[in-house]
């Protein structure tokens, strides 16, 4: 189908499911939409999508129907496949995208799929140390893959990857504590205790946590909290806070994470990729307890990567001794220096213009001239020879034309 050019192309970003996908899509939308592009973003009906989506700003939104594999019912798995792939058709059959862009999950695969029957650019962003299973699936059919982690690469089936590092938030970068604290109600100059199991909580972290609570409180009454449980465990989680009487911030999730990261001494925190990014970013010391049940294990592998280099202390959830977790935690938060060392090799984990980046590199693929500040040095590039391959066949014509950055 002949695509209708436009005086700015329009970028669809696949990043519905969890915070992980939507946050850094959104921080790669953001660049985009400051170069000159139209953004759609595609999401799923969770509630964590759609109170996320109100951070988006002047881009459109697409709610696609759940997609889960879940207990083996392939045959829901893939009609909410198919009917995805239906809205996608039809929406691209009004305004076809120049580029679809995929941040994990199998929402993200019906839009590349039909974003390549309209001759999109299909790109997509992992953003684990094990790919999961929708972008192994998908990285046949794609352009150009890019990676958080080395090594992820090697698992894509596809001849171009990018070490771009993952997208993150501008506002994520170290903050003053001060400030943060005062703004989430706390005391400023308290130690603050963060507790986040991400955008959809962590039943296993909040029972680790409050099951500690009372003699954590009784050794340091001064200590203060930001507890973020998901809307599962809301009401049982404020109840061990009161029962203990400490200064506390009880919420099921909070879209701005950057004041309970800024006003962080220490954090406690599932080990997801878009959740230790943002540690990274704001150089915040953290006890990363990956999820057990999360496919092939991949935040296990991810905070492993973090501990092996200082960044992070790593605990897992079916091996923690509530004496030693304990332990643990008052230990870091007396031992400044400890804090300090942590909080320099977290430097090396944050890549601070990835979503820059990888803007930069689907603006290319779509044939569109640089203006501006944009060039970027990749991390790292696999497949050299086809990488070069690639590039002479790109399009050598711009049909878009935007403002400058």
């Amino acid at each position: 189908m002949k695509r209708v050019l436009l005086n700015r192309p329009l970028v669809a970003i696949a990043c519905g499911g969890t915070g992980g996908h939507f946050f850094p899509g959104l921080a790669v939308a953001e660049v985009l939409q400051n170069k000159g592009c139209d953004i759609l973003l595609l999401i799923s009906p969770k509630q964590v999508d759609q109170d996320a989506v109100k951070s988006a700003s002047g881009m459109d939104v697409l709610t696609l129907p759940a997609i889960g594999l879940q207990n083996g019912e392939i045959g829901s798995f893939l009609r909410g496949l198919w009917n995805s792939h239906r809205i996608c058709t039809r929406e691209f059959r009004r305004r076809s995208p120049a580029a679809v862009l995929a941040m994990g999950g199998f929402t993200s695969a019906p839009p590349v799929l039909a974003g390549r029957r309209f001759g999109a650019v299909a790109c997509l962003h992992e953003a684990n140390s094990i790919p999961g299973r929708a972008n192994r699936w998908l990285a046949p059919w794609i352009e150009e893959a890019f990676i958080a982690f080395p090594g992820a690469g090697r698992r894509l089936a596809t001849q171009r990857v990018a070490l771009t590092g993952m997208p993150v938030r501008p506002q994520f970068k170290p903050m003053d504590s001060a400030g943060c604290r005062m703004a989430l109600g706390l005391a400023a100059e308290k130690p603050v205790l963060v507790i986040t199991g991400g955008s959809q909580g962590a039943s296993g972290i909040n029972r680790l946590v409050c099951d500690i609570l009372p003699t954590l409180v009784k050794q340091m009454p001064e200590l203060q909290f930001v507890h973020l449980t998901g809307t599962k465990d809301i009401e049982s989680v404020r109840a061990a806070y009161a029962s203990v009487g400490s200064r506390s911030v009880v919420l099921p999730f909070l879209t701005e994470m950057e004041l309970a990261l800024g006003a962080a001494t220490l954090v406690i925190s599932r080990a997801g990729a878009s959740s230790i990014t943002e540690i990274a970013s704001m150089r915040v010391p953290s006890v990363l307890i990956p999820y057990p049940a999360a496919a092939d294990n991949h935040q296990y592998f991810n905070g492993l990567a973090l501990a092996k280099t200082g960044a992070a202390i790593q605990i897992e959830q079916s091996r923690v001794e509530a004496n030693d977790f304990l332990r643990t935690i008052l230990d870091l938060i007396r031992n400044e220096a400890a804090r300090i060392r942590m909080s320099e090799a977290l430097a090396r984990w944050h890549v601070s213009d990835a979503a820059e980046g990888i803007a930069h590199r689907m603006l290319s693929l779509m044939g569109v001239p640089q203006l501006g500040n944009s060039r970027v040095n990749f991390m790292a590039t696999h497949h050299e020879a086809d990488h070069r391959t690639l590039s002479s066949g790109l399009r050598q014509t711009s049909r878009w034309q935007l403002q400058p950055s």
